[in-house]
């Protein structure tokens, strides 16, 4: 089900609604769909890679609106939603995880999901259980999400379609090497300096 869903995202790159598919799907990945806005841009990037800065600039608006969504689906509508929510779209083990590093790290713990492959849906919601003060989760998102399609962005505009198999290879692990580098230098400055 999942690669089919995978391959309907791609089919929009072809389509005269890319854009609005990919705003609609980074809209919805941040608080529930499961497949990231990611695949859609770098494939309308390909095909216009001097649009690749918009492309980045649509995901990162359309993911943080969405952001809200989820936020506002844990402050308000968790109680309702989330007997359905944890079985299907994440288990509860996770989502127990995400809890307790969510009420330890809060402002990090939202910046990593918004940057790294982590479901960013589950920490949104999260976020919203917590009662996350909304400029902070505004910031948080804005940053991670921002410096992640960005990033993207600059490699298609520089590289080109080459560049594709190669952020599909090494992404997860590229973001998670950045964020445990970003994480180091936080550490240095707070206990070292």
């Amino acid at each position: 089900m999942l690669r089919r869903l995978y391959d309907w995202v791609l089919s929009w790159a072809h389509s005269r609604y890319g854009t609005a598919a990919l705003a609609g799907l980074s809209f919805m990945e941040s608080s529930f769909f499961p497949v990231p806005p990611d695949v859609l841009q770098i494939a309308l990037s390909i095909e216009r890679p001097n649009r690749s800065f918009y492309y980045a600039f649509v995901s990162v608006v359309a993911s943080v609106a969405g952001a809200l969504l989820g936020w506002f689906i844990g402050f308000a509508l968790w109680d309702m939603v989330g007997p359905w929510f944890v079985p299907h779209i994440i288990s509860q083990a996770n989502m127990d995880k995400v809890d307790v590093f969510f009420q330890e790290w809060g402002f990090w713990a939202l910046f990593a999901a918004a940057l790294t492959p982590i479901p960013f849906k589950a920490f949104t919601i999260t976020a919203g259980i917590a009662q996350m003060s909304i400029p902070i989760f505004l910031i948080a998102s804005f940053i991670g999400r921002s410096t992640r399609f960005f990033a993207v962005a600059l490699l298609i505009y520089l590289f080109g379609p080459k560049i594709k198999s190669w952020i599909d290879r090494y992404f997860g692990p590229l973001s998670i090497l950045f964020l445990i580098l970003l994480f180091l230098g936080v550490y240095c400055i707070k206990y070292v300096l």
